[in-house]
C-alpha cells in the first residue's frame, strides 16, 4: 500500500502552492486545538483570525509531506533569531509514529546549527521525541514549552 523499503514508509516533499491554503489551515487549526484547552469563544476567533492570516503569508515556506502521490501532512521550517524554527509539522493519523515526523525532524536538525520549537505541554508525546532526538528545555509559558537544539 505505501511506499515501504526495510520498514520505512518512503516520502517526498513538495513545495506548497497557494492552492494548498486551505488544507495548511486544516492541519494548524488541528494542531491547535487538539492542545489549546479551555479557550473562549473569543480565544477561539483569535486563533482563527491568526491562522486565516497568518498562512497566506508562510506559504512558500511550507512543505508537503507526500506518500504515493497523497498529501499526509507538512512542515514549515522558518528562520528563527540564531538559527531556524520548526514552526509546524504535521502528520495525518494514519502517518503517525511510523518514522515519518522523526526523520522530518533529523533532516532539519542535520541542515541547521540550531533549531527552536514551541510545543504544547500536553503532547506528551512530541516532548518525548524532541527530547529524545535532543532537543532542551529553553523556555516555558502557561500552555507551552520553548524547546532548543544545538548541533554538537
Amino acid at each position: 500500500m505505501e511506499a515501504n523499503i526495510k520498514g520505512k514508509i518512503e516520502y517526498s516533499l513538495r513545495k506548497t502552492k497557494i492552492d494548498d491554503i486551505s488544507l495548511l489551515i486544516k492541519y494548524k487549526l488541528s494542531t491547535i486545538l487538539k492542545y489549546a484547552k479551555n479557550l473562549s469563544k473569543d480565544e477561539l476567533k483569535q486563533i482563527e483570525d491568526y491562522v486565516n492570516d497568518r498562512i497566506p503569508k508562510d506559504i512558500f515556506n511550507y512543505q508537503l509531506v507526500i506518500v504515493n502521490d497523497k498529501v499526509v501532512g507538512c512542515i514549515l521550517v522558518s528562520d528563527y533569531e540564531d538559527g531556524k524554527l520548526l514552526d509546524e509539522i504535521y502528520l495525518e493519523d494514519d502517518y503517525r509514529n511510523k518514522g515519518i515526523g522523526s526523520r522530518l525532524i533529523n533532516d532539519v536538525l542535520n541542515n541547521n546549527e540550531i533549531v527552536y520549537l514551541w510545543v504544547y505541554k500536553d503532547n506528551k508525546e512530541a516532548i518525548d521525541l524532541y527530547s529524545r532526538l535532543g532537543f532542551l528545555f529553553y523556555e516555558e509559558t502557561e500552555t507551552r514549552y520553548k524547546m532548543v537544539y544545538y548541533k554538537e
